[in-house]
């Protein structure tokens, strides 16, 4: 049986070829009803989401299935990202992805902690078993659901892929639905001047319309006068039925008297678009009040492939004397439809816009590479960093670099450099670069050290300094104390922290062998399971050494007692 299987999975791609995405290939991941906490396409910090989250229950342990038959083609366990995660490739050109895991089914499971602990490292990379060695039916056990990698909280994350593009699709193209009846909420308009010569209501400024909520998916919104070319932008999410978190919207489109000017999409997209985000919403209003607000107009260095049937790329030319209606429509997934409307008149204005002169030293040319120095810090930008050509405002004072503002988007990253010639070799071990945005809670950021120079690389501006690290972390072995007998107990917790430049890494030994700690960085707590290794006689020796960003280190033994299971 297993043989036929493996040989349906290397025919060629036929089966599904007259339908781009087959509506009833796929089942339900989990055996609970669907209710999603995360919806596809989310605009999330610097990427849009590439899956459903599904609730499970507010719990860990539910059972997780094949959503369709094939092979497991890539196993990945992290302590961030998705956590433990698993991949499995179908016949039919796509591939499904399960994330934040607890543990995978026995057989997986055995296979992963083998090579952990030949590595002697909770993170394996990226595993690709051979096809012919975990073949999968549909609905088998294949895992359990979990709160591990970058979860705010017990779900799993389920995408469906393109096999041969690594494209991520939406999976409720494929049949997988979740009951809906609720409209998208529109939350606030913003519009915007895109031309020297555009006014609204007779300012150069972006300009926030007040809407009001007319029941039934229908807003109003306050009349505008304006005068060259023009923009908008909106703050819409949605909700689904039985849940009250926000989701994202499916698709929004804008109307100029009538014709459509703007439209995307989140059918699929390529991570490797996804950072394109940034230039999608008004990322400096996102940094300064946390709200995200989608442009209905496309901006030059957008590549994002989502957008269709846009006309001047979604800007609007107002002219003098002429009246407009501009109406922007939110839709979710299922078709519920939210809208509003916004009256223009056109009207010339004769207030001067007076640009402010810049007075920044550094000027950055967007396409060029650029390096500038002051006092020991230096900041070095390759080409096509900017997406815009910009004056920079780089400055250093009492051992803090400014390195602008972090309400500009970058495409790539630069290079932050600070000269400590000035301090000992003792004291260069317990430096380490921070950022200080938040100045209450300075942040490590992975610091480089050669020689006189330590250096770091960052798609974030704002400010750094060198901050020193003196402190050890800390670590308490929980509800096991020394020389206590602990035959009943399952697990070994460590609960470990560190106050300043944070834990880097950990290592655990049980009679001096390496031992696999599982990191909740949520509690902050490492979990060892007996059932991992079978101990040899009834005293042993637990030992923990913790170490910080900057080498500082603290460990921790306790000896215990403990018959082995029949």
């Amino acid at each position: 049986m297993k043989q036929q299987l493996l040989l349906l999975l290397l025919i060629p791609f036929l089966s599904f070829s007259q339908e781009k995405y087959p509506k009833d290939y796929f089942q339900n991941p989990l055996k609970i009803p669907l209710i999603l906490s995360g919806t596809f396409g989310e605009l999330r910090s610097n990427h849009f989401h590439s899956g459903l989250d599904i609730k499970t229950q507010g719990r860990t342990g539910l059972k997780v299935v094949a959503a369709a038959a094939g092979y497991v083609s890539r196993i990945k366990v992290q302590q961030y990202g998705y956590g433990k995660a698993i991949y499995v490739t179908h016949p039919n050109g796509f591939t499904s992805v399960y994330g934040h895991l607890s543990k995978f089914n026995v057989e997986i499971e055995t296979y992963v902690k083998n090579i952990q602990y030949k590595k002697e490292n909770y993170e394996t990379g990226n595993l690709f078993p051979k096809k012919n060695k975990f073949i999968i039916n549909k609905g088998d056990l294949i895992a359990f659901s979990g709160d591990t990698g970058g979860s705010g909280g017990p779900h799993l994350h389920f995408e469906i892929r393109d096999t041969t593009t690594e494209k991520v699709i939406n999976p409720m193209l494929f049949g997988i639905t979740v009951p809906d009846t609720k409209t998208p909420t529109i939350q606030s308009l913003q519009v915007y001047p895109l031309s020297i010569d555009a006014r609204i209501n007779q300012q150069y400024n972006s300009y926030k319309i007040d809407v009001k909520n007319l029941g039934n998916g229908k807003y109003s919104a306050q009349r505008i006068s304006a005068s060259g070319t023009i923009g908008f932008g909106i703050n819409a999410f949605d909700r689904l039925n039985n849940a009250w978190n926000k989701n994202g919207i499916y698709s929004l489109e804008m109307l100029v008297n009538g014709k459509r000017h703007y439209y995307h999409d989140v059918e699929t997209f390529s991570f490797a678009e996804s950072k394109y985000l940034n230039l999608l919403i008004d990322y400096e209003y996102y940094k300064n009040y946390k709200s995200r607000i989608q442009k209905t107009f496309k901006v030059p260095k957008n590549k994002l492939s989502i957008y269709k049937d846009l006309i001047d790329n979604g800007k609007i030319f107002i002219k003098n004397g002429l009246n407009y209606v501009v109406e922007i429509i939110a839709k979710d997934f299922t078709g519920n439809t939210s809208s509003v409307k916004i009256s223009i008149a056109g009207k010339d204005s004769n207030s001067i816009f007076k640009k402010q002169k810049d007075a920044t030293n550094y000027k950055i040319i967007a396409t060029n590479f650029q390096k500038f120095s002051e006092e020991n810090v230096t900041v070095a930008f390759p080409k096509n960093t900017f997406y815009e050509n910009i004056f920079l405002d780089f400055k250093v004072a009492n051992g803090i670099a400014k390195i602008h503002t972090p309400t500009i988007p970058l495409d790539k990253s630069y290079t932050l450099t600070f000269n400590v010639s000035k301090y000992s070799e003792e004291e260069k071990e317990q430096l380490y670069i921070a950022n200080i945005e938040y100045e209450k809670y300075p942040r490590y950021v992975y610091t480089r050290k050669k020689d006189s120079t330590f250096y770091t690389t960052t798609k974030t501006l704002g400010k750094y300094t060198l901050k020193t690290d003196k402190l050890k972390p800390k670590a308490s072995i929980l509800y096991i104390k020394d020389k206590q007998w602990i035959s009943n107990s399952k697990t070994i917790k460590v609960k470990i922290s560190d106050a300043d430049s944070g834990v880097k890494n950990w290592r655990a030994t049980i009679d001096g062998a390496w031992v696999l700690m599982q990191y909740n960085h949520k509690k902050n707590i490492l979990t060892y399971n007996f059932s991992d290794k079978k101990l040899v006689g009834s005293k042993h020796i637990f030992k923990i050494v913790v170490s910080d960003n900057v080498g500082n280190t603290t460990e921790r033994s306790i000896t215990f007692c403990k018959k082995q299971a029949k």
